[in-house]
């Protein structure tokens, strides 16, 4: 009887062994989110062809599978490739081609920074961003005099951190035919005392960008696959680019076609005639990397270089109200336009006076249509009476560092009583169900854990303030990594491929150093990517 037991054994032993599946690899001994419906936790799974095909514990997934790769998590945290879903991937690539003057602590500095790149460079057109004056002990806008000593014959353009703003040198406005004299809608070319002082803030920035050289395509390859390797670093799998044109989407398919370039992008087309006429035409572009299937419309400018339309004048500027952009005429018969087709909108709007604007045009264009998924990029300050406007479909695409980046002046922009609605992340999901997250880089810091600690602490990485930046507008762990992942996967049409680890969607995973949900707060932002896998292929 004991000999037949033990055949008995052998034989299950032999049969279990063959009914086996085969993996590409296993994924054991892990502390895993899955940010499944329920929020559930697992401590393994299995990839097979660039998917999860499993999804237990340890020993159910070991005795399922055999596998080419195993990881032994040794319990370290993993969850979905994160998604940033309002962010500048190809900018990114091209600020790290130029002059960084992210972090310049006064106009000095910025001078010495395009000074020693000019020595080494010896470029045409010197360009360069991310200065930004409200970090400088003087907090006003430069002005071109010393760019215009240091550099009389060389054309030069730095954007402030923004994007929404410029300081060019005389040879550069005199190219592009800006004179004192010089007036462009949905912008302002400043002057003080009759004379230019280098400073454009928005519409006018184009004049300037029109007589810019060409990019080479070597540059702008590198650009793309720098600002891959950036992201990889952090765990972002995807990236929503708000406003590319169809020379760069064309150049990122080409990329990703030919394996160069694996990230995966939401292409958001810039506002043009040129690429409404295209796009809207030819419908959604889709594969397993790449989706075109919305429009990047700028609603207003930027608070910081008092840009954003407001409904009042700026606190800190008698009279000046800001500027739409794109006029609320145009807005809305884009639209309706936009409505027409199956793309989706998505549209910038910092201040109380442009999000209404936004907000009211899709209303009228959408009507009742709630899985649209339209979009408000940034909704930065909201009027108290208009946050029921996002009951209605409207998904908030909100930037939490941007919170804590401007805390230092914001109140001063738009006073006490507005800066109650603005910032308002707890206040938007509670009306809308849902929000998505992004950094808005390289206008900030392409850390996703800085966006974590922003949304979850609303504190800078000083820890200040002590209770956090209106701490009533605080999201949870749980809500904020949602809108990294599985929101952000929704608003893009893509939840039933990415955004949580579950079987049939893309293996895109990270696994970390420390557990993201449960580590004291203040160690959030110094959390480390271990490794970055996309479609089950370790990436970083």
């Amino acid at each position: 009887m004991k000999k037949y037991i033990l055949l008995l054994s052998a034989l299950v032993l032999v049969l279990s062994c063959s009914t086996k599946q085969e993996a590409d690899l296993i994924v054991v001994n892990a502390n895993v989110y899955t940010v499944d419906d329920t929020f559930s936790k697992a401590e393994a799974f299995a990839v097979k062809d660039g998917a999860f095909v499993a999804i237990g514990d340890s020993k159910d997934i070991q005795r399922m599978y055999n596998t080419k790769e195993t990881i032994d998590a040794e319990g370290k945290t993993i969850v979905p490739g994160l998604i940033d879903a309002h962010c500048h991937f190809y900018r990114l690539g091209l600020t790290m081609q130029n002059v960084d003057l992210v972090g310049t602590k006064s106009y000095d500095e910025v001078l010495e920074k395009v000074a020693a790149f000019q020595k080494e460079k010896n470029a045409p057109f010197i360009t360069g961003s991310g200065w930004d004056q409200n970090d400088w002990e003087v907090k006003e806008f430069p002005t071109k005099d010393k760019l215009d000593e240091l550099f009389p014959d060389t054309p030069v353009a730095l954007r402030r951190v923004d994007g929404h703003a410029y300081l060019v040198n005389q040879k550069a406005l005199d190219m592009a035919g800006i004179t004192a004299e010089t007036k462009v809608e949905g912008g302002e070319v400043e002057v003080i005392d009759g004379k230019l002082t280098g400073i454009l803030v928005d519409n006018p920035m184009r004049m300037v960008d029109a007589v810019m050289p060409a990019l080479s395509e070597g540059t702008r390859i590198r650009a793309l696959l720098d600002a891959q390797k950036a992201c990889f670093d952090y765990g972002l799998t995807t990236v929503n680019d708000a406003g590319l044109d169809r020379s760069t989407i064309e150049l990122i398919d080409s990329l990703q076609r030919t394996g160069d370039l694996d990230m995966r992008i939401y292409a958001m087309i810039s506002n043009s005639k040129e690429n409404l006429d295209y796009y809207l035409n030819e419908g959604i572009i889709k594969t397993e990397k790449l989706n075109v299937r919305s429009v990047k419309v700028y609603g207003d400018g930027a608070l910081g270089s008092r840009g954003a339309a407001m409904k009042e004048e700026y606190s800190d500027k008698p009279d000046h109200f800001g500027a739409l952009i794109t006029p609320a005429s145009d807005i809305q018969a884009l639209a309706e336009r936009i409505a027409a087709s199956n793309y989706q909108m998505n549209t910038h709007a910092i201040g109380d006076s442009a999000n209404i604007v936004v907000l009211r045009a899709y209303e009228n264009a959408i009507g009742g249509e709630t899985d649209r998924r339209w979009k408000i990029e940034h909704a930065q300050v909201v009027a108290p009476t208009d946050f029921d406007y996002f009951k209605n479909g409207i998904i908030p695409s909100i930037q939490p560092t941007h919170a804590t980046s401007d805390m230092y002046w914001a109140e001063d922009r738009v006073g006490a009583e507005r800066i109650k609605g603005a910032y308002a992340y707890k206040t938007l999901l509670e009306k809308s169900g849902t929000v998505v997250l992004g950094t808005d880089f390289p206008v900030e810091n392409v850390s996703p854990f800085y966006t974590f600690y922003a949304s979850v602490a609303r504190k800078d990485l000083e820890n200040f303030p002590e209770d956090g930046f209106q701490p009533q507008e605080k999201l949870s762990r749980e809500e904020t990594l949602k809108g990294m992942t599985i929101w952000a996967a929704h608003s893009n049409f893509e939840e039933n491929e990415k955004g949580s680890i579950e079987i049939g969607k893309f293996a895109d995973f990270i696994i970390l150093e420390k557990d993201i949900m449960t580590v004291p707060e203040n160690e959030i932002p110094h959390i480390k990517v271990k490794h970055t896998y996309l479609g089950g292929n370790k990436v970083k």
